[in-house]
């Protein structure tokens, strides 16, 4: 002790670490005995004796958990190596909805018409009707774009190449069913050659998924197919 009548620092520092280790010493033999005594014996024998009440209450904590785990989780998209999501450099995001590819693979059928949807009304069709159902007949978006032409868009969702057989079904119900003026199929993985071949047979507008890419990041939809066949005619 000084002659103030304080203690030294150091005995200070030793004494309190002398009381720490005993108060975790007492810590570490209640938790070892009596607290696991009290969980593994009296809880659990609780339990087994009242599943029914058990489950009732623990109900409300797995769902916060599972609502916890919602909320803070990053959440996985299923997504393709073969193209850049990032937007371009440079590149400004327009004034309405825009997408990343990623997010368009991870949709709902019925959620990626509505996207669809929602990008023509951002492009500044009118009258934009998602109609989407079993009893479509082919028609998911029904619009009108700046010339009062009549489009038509069947939406496909398929992890694969959209094939001829469907590419001839939607052909057979755009113009005669819903008089279309212009009928636009959207692949979302695009469309196999014999597809692409009767599209431009039957003069139908094939958005496939370069050109979707092109129109989920704000280009307006007919400069993005105008940009696909611009690159067509140079490729030729």
């Amino acid at each position: 002790m000084r002659e103030d009548g304080t203690f030294d620092p150091l005995l200070k520092f030793i004494a309190g670490a002398l009381v720490a280790v005993a108060v975790a010493k007492m810590f570490w033999q209640w938790l070892s005995t009596t607290f696991w005594h009290w969980l593994s014996a009296d809880v659990w024998d609780w339990i087994a004796g009242h599943p029914w009440w058990s489950a009732l209450i623990a109900s409300p904590v797995v769902l916060a958990a599972v609502l916890l785990v919602r909320l803070f989780a990053p959440r996985g998209y299923a997504h393709y190596d073969d193209f850049n999501d990032d937007f371009d450099d440079g590149e400004e995001e327009p004034a309405g909805p825009v997408y990343r590819m990623r997010h368009l693979d991870a949709m709902h059928p019925t959620d990626f018409e509505k996207a669809c949807a929602a990008m023509l009304a951002r492009d500044g069709f009118t009258r934009v009707e998602h109609s989407g159902g079993p009893r479509d007949l082919g028609a998911d978006v029904i619009a009108w774009d700046h010339h009062g032409r009549k489009v038509v868009v069947q939406v496909k969702h398929y992890a694969r190449p959209v094939g001829s057989r469907d590419v001839q079904t939607f052909n057979g119900t755009a113009r005669p069913v819903h008089h279309a003026d212009m009928p636009v199929m959207v692949g979302l993985n695009g469309f196999t050659a014999d597809a692409r071949a009767l599209g431009d047979d039957q003069d139908l507008a094939l958005v496939g998924r370069r050109t979707l890419k092109r129109w989920a990041h704000g280009t307006h939809l007919y400069d993005a197919m105008d940009a696909e066949l611009d690159e067509n005619r140079t490729a030729a």
